[in-house]
């Protein structure tokens, strides 16, 4: 009987130990081959290539300080918080202990003055307060919370919002974002091979003022140059070309170094204007709206697109203020909806527009594709379903937003206002004769793989100026409603997919999906599932424990 107690316990000591042997042996395997495993269905924990090879490449330290914190935030940014929590976890693992983050509440500064100067620094970085309004125990409770951080690298840093949009209704979009809005303003801090935009003159395009917002935002990313066509004799060393509203004719010399510069692997953004339509002229009683010439047509036909001599008037539109009465000391002006300027939310499931709020259009006109081989045409933009097409010339007054429109008439579906081109594309002079006075040296009538965006609106890029003050306003602005649409994030994304700034945009990509309970099923199975969760764990302990004591008295018994 002892020998055998004996030989039970050593066996049971050599298990252990060899257990603890093989436990000690698999941590130093996995010390060398490091993974991780992301089990959810859509990957909502799994850091894109792109977001690895940033972090890993770290030359120095990045600090992170997230500002949305406190004990008062209610479940849905606290769902914020987690994930962005998570998202930094993941990023101080991928960058080797680099990255170090720190969460901390505005408002628990020292005294008011401080919080004041704390908060207006925040602002002027670019972080801003959300106003939430709440109703607790009856009562309509109001505070600010700060969804942003700050990132520092090498004594530089920059702000990030980490909430797009209102409150309530973009909680989920902006998860989805977060990998890549902390991971671009890692990126913006810590390149220094920035990429060269050229802005093409010389063609009537967006004056400094009217360009200010877009070009201040591609400041703090690239180096942004002026070009000249006319004082070129070839486009090289930029990595993607702007042409922004033109209104004046291009000349055969200019669409033939356009087109060398995209046959050499050159990215390309055009925002055209297809007719002459003004709002400083819609006042008058018999304006009509007629087509630019800006001799481009053939060139985009080539590439595979062709805008049309229309404009599209969209039920789901923009508003614009008129006089309906009053006097002239008193007049009396409301906002009425202007269908020339369509509100854009209709977008292609796409990095460049996935999760993006509203863009607001102002006379924009349809795009049609044609055959192009070797380029594969994505629609970007759409009009709403409630849209139709006006055939130049076009009547344009304000006069009429006072006519009750008819429904009906609003029936052509969503039509397509901006595309993106990519592939191989055939130059425009393939087999063609150049025009005089180019130079021909290094011509290709082949294109390497690129791409580019033709969206048929020019005020996409164009910010207000203040009347009062003479000051650009943010581009996107409203300065009826004061809302601020997402003009500038659609136009940055395009920039940054064109010039593939690391892939980051892929991490755009990410899918956060939302499981809500059924609230029907749970109404009418709640006994049910109370009894399961409840009474069965109880009911299994007892059966467990009354088999137990029944198995110990007969092992026991036979001795």
């Amino acid at each position: 009987m002892v020998n055998w107690m004996k030989s039970k316990k050593t066996g049971d000591l050599l298990l252990i130990a060899n257990g603890l042997v093989l436990v000690i042996l698999i941590n130093m395997l996995a010390s060398f081959y490091f993974f991780r495993l992301d089990l959810t269905e859509e990957k909502r924990y799994t850091i894109q290539p792109q977001t690895k090879e940033l972090l890993s490449n770290l030359e120095d330290d990045v600090f992170v300080e997230v500002f949305l914190e406190g004990e008062d935030l209610n479940p849905e940014f606290r769902r914020l918080q987690k994930s962005i929590r998570e998202t930094l976890e993941e990023f101080k693992i991928y960058s080797g202990n680099r990255l170090q983050y720190l969460f901390t509440n505005p408002q628990q500064a020292a005294n008011e003055k401080a919080r004041n100067e704390f908060i207006t620094e925040l602002n002027s970085k670019g972080i801003s307060p959300k106003n939430v309004i709440e109703t607790r125990d009856g009562q309509r409770v109001e505070k600010f919370v700060f969804p942003g951080a700050l990132v520092s690298y090498e004594g530089f840093e920059t702000g990030v919002m980490l909430l797009k949009g209102s409150r309530a209704q973009n909680i989920n979009q902006s998860l989805e974002e977060i990998e890549f809005e902390l991971a671009n303003a890692i990126h913006k801090l810590s390149n220094i091979d920035r990429k060269r935009i050229g802005l093409l003159t010389d063609h009537g395009e967006l004056d400094s003022l009217e360009f200010a917002s877009f070009n201040n935002a591609l400041l703090d990313q690239y180096d942004v140059f002026k070009v000249s066509l006319a004082n070129k004799t070839s486009i090289t060393g930029y990595d993607l070309l702007i042409s922004a509203k033109p209104t004046r004719e291009f000349s055969a010399a200019d669409k033939y170094k356009i087109d060398q510069y995209l046959m050499h692997g050159g990215k390309l953004l055009f925002l055209l204007d297809r007719l002459d339509a003004d709002m400083k002229r819609a006042s008058e009683e018999d304006y009509f709206a007629f087509p630019y010439d800006l001799n481009l047509d053939d060139q985009l036909f080539k590439y595979g697109v062709r805008i049309n001599q229309d404009l599209i008037q969209d039920g789901v539109s923009g508003k614009y203020p008129i006089v309906v009465g009053g006097d002239r000391n008193q007049p009396q002006i409301m906002q009425m909806d202007w269908p020339f300027f369509p509100l854009v939310n209709q977008y292609a499931n796409h990095p460049i527009t996935r999760n993006l709020d509203a863009s607001l259009l102002k006379f924009v006109s349809s795009i049609d594709t044609v055959k192009a081989v070797g380029v594969t045409k994505t629609p970007l933009l759409f009009s709403s379903q409630y849209s139709r097409k006006v055939m130049a010339p076009v009547k344009v007054g304000v006069n009429d937003l006072r006519k009750q429109m008819q429904e009906g008439n609003f029936d052509a579906g969503k039509i397509p206002i901006g595309y993106l081109l990519e592939g191989e594309f055939t130059s425009l002079y393939k087999n063609r004769f150049a025009p005089e006075g180019v130079d021909t040296t290094a011509f290709r009538d082949q294109s390497e793989p690129t791409k580019m965006i033709v969206i048929a609106d020019g005020d996409l890029a164009r910010n207000d100026v203040n009347p009062r003050d003479g000051n650009p306003q943010q581009l996107g602005l409203d300065p009826f409603t004061q809302y601020t649409f997402a003009n500038q994030d659609l136009l940055m994304n395009m920039v940054a997919y064109l010039v593939d700034e690391n892939g980051l945009i892929k991490a755009r990509n990410k899918e956060v999906r939302v499981r809500p309970l059924d609230k029907e099923k749970i109404r009418n199975e709640r006994s049910f599932w109370q009894v399961i969760n409840l009474v069965v764990p109880i009911v299994i302990l007892i059966l467990f424990g009354l088999v137990r004591s029944y198995w110990r008295k007969i092992k026991f018994t036979r001795f």
